[in-house]
């Protein structure tokens, strides 16, 4: 029964009206997979080994099947690549929405959730539930038997790995903020519950620190910030801003928590990146055009969109630097609802004050940690010669919006590029090239991790970067 005032969310159900960016910047890689087959023909059967381990005997010439599975691991959606071993070629592709975010939207309290032996068991079989399905519907997909899936690769942020391989979050959560899964590790796949070969196996690549993960370390591998010249501001937009500082191939990196807001939630109208949604917003000379996916009736705003609507109302005069609407001289855009005033993108569409402060809070999280990355390195905005923008919001975006809500400094316009779902990318990278997991694990440990929560000057640039 219900004494008293609720508030009641509709959640799309089924992911196939999703839009969920399963692509991202490749790098050429030898294919050297650590699962290898030979063939005997007297007994005509075929041995399939991981390095230089027999992991079990197959009947007939298998040989020709060998296939792995790529897996981004996000925060709120999660992609799995099928990927074939002898050629390193994708073969299928799917997506989903993360189903941990029914119980917890953000890190912080999927941490808080997943530390109590009940609430991990429930994060952990839910994912888990979901990969499998992923990894079922690109097996059928490519008409082969996941049973000819030798091993997966997770590449996600930290405490995404803890939770897919059910280990206990609770130390990312308080001081020190070490995490037990430091990553470049390998778990049975039958012990953690996921649907491939019988003695198949889960590699977690390294990650940097508690709230630096694999998804990062993936990033870093198919950019090859490692091995660049100049100085290069890789950054993945979503729930968490996660940066990388590349100067001459040396790493400084960190994180900041953006919140949902940029992925549609805590929105009045806000909603996932579906049929319907608003994810471009154009004003001239008063005139609003919006596109939406599918390209039907609006219903809601996604995070592109909310970007973009932001932008242009800070770009042409409808909110003041501090986020305040200017609702005089403008009333045919606002309309009055609740009491306040709202500001009309479509019938049934619109932004709010409290929007307006929620875009201000995730993008004064992630300017404030690109400022005190530059700032700890003696470099200025003016001196970066790229910007990498990955992650699949992230690509969505347009650079004007960015710089219209001053997410980026101006100095970085004509420097900015999207590289995708680097995250992806860079687990197919491990999957199919062995050797790069020991040298990942070597470069990882000289990146420099800077903490913002102990820089004494984080909360005063995150106080300025609030304006627009």
């Amino acid at each position: 029964m219900v004494y008293g005032d609720v508030e009641v969310q509709f959640v799309q159900k089924g992911n196939e009206k999703l839009k969920i960016l399963s692509q991202g910047m490749e790098t050429d890689i030898d294919v050297a997979p650590r699962i290898t087959k030979t063939y005997d023909a007297v007994n005509d059967e075929t041995t399939v080994y991981s390095e230089k381990t027999a992991l079990f005997v197959e009947p007939k010439n298998t040989v020709a099947d060998k296939y792995g599975v790529a897996i981004d691991i996000g925060t709120t959606t999660l992609v799995a690549s099928l990927i074939n071993l002898n050629d390193g070629c994708e073969l299928a592709v799917a997506s989903g929405l993360n189903p941990q975010a029914r119980y917890a939207q953000d890190v912080l309290s999927r941490i808080k959730l997943g530390s109590q032996p009940e609430g991990l068991n429930t994060l952990h079989g839910e994912l888990i539930r979901e990969l499998n399905r992923l990894i079922a519907d690109v097996a059928d997909s490519a008409h082969i038997s996941v049973s000819s899936i030798y091993e997966a690769i997770f590449s996600g942020n930290t405490t995404m790995l803890h939770l897919s391989t059910h280990t206990d979050p609770a130390s990312l959560g308080k001081y020190p903020y070490r995490p037990v899964i430091r990553g470049n590790l390998y778990f049975e796949a039958a012990s953690i519950g996921l649907a491939i070969a019988n003695n198949g196996a889960v590699y977690v690549p390294p990650v940097m620190s508690a709230y630096v993960g694999a998804d990062i370390t993936s990033g870093i591998l198919v950019t090859g910030l490692t091995h660049q010249n100049g100085t290069t501001l890789f950054v993945d937009i979503g729930t968490n801003g996660e940066m990388v500082l590349a100067v001459n191939g040396v790493l400084t990196a960190t994180s900041t928590a953006a919140g949902p807001a940029f992925e549609g939630m805590n929105i009045s109208c806000g909603m996932r990146a579906g049929s319907g949604a608003v994810e471009s917003v154009v004003i001239n000379d008063g005139n609003i055009t919006l596109e939406t996916i599918g390209d039907i009736a609006p219903s809601g705003i996604c995070g592109s969109g909310l970007l973009d609507a932001v932008g242009e109302l800070s770009a042409h005069g409808y909110i003041d630097k501090n986020g305040r609407f200017i609702t005089k001289g403008n009333d045919d855009k606002f309309r009055i609802q609740d009491e306040k005033a709202v500001f009309c993108l479509a019938e049934n569409v619109y932004l709010s004050q409290k929007d307006i402060r929620q875009v201000q809070l995730a993008k004064a999280a992630v300017r404030a940690g690109i400022e005190t990355m530059l700032t700890t390195n003696g470099i200025r905005a003016n001196q970066v010669d790229s910007v990498l923008i990955a992650g699949s919001f992230g690509y969505h975006l347009k650079a004007t919006s960015l710089f219209n809500i001053g997410l980026l400094p101006r100095d970085f316009e004509g420097r900015v590029k999207f590289v995708g779902n680097t995250s992806k990318s860079g687990a197919r990278a491990f999957l199919v090239n062995n050797p790069v997991r020991d040298e990942a694990a070597k470069w990882v440990k000289s990146v420099r991790v800077i903490e913002l929560a102990d820089d004494p000057q984080f909360e005063k640039t995150f106080i300025g970067a609030l304006s627009f």
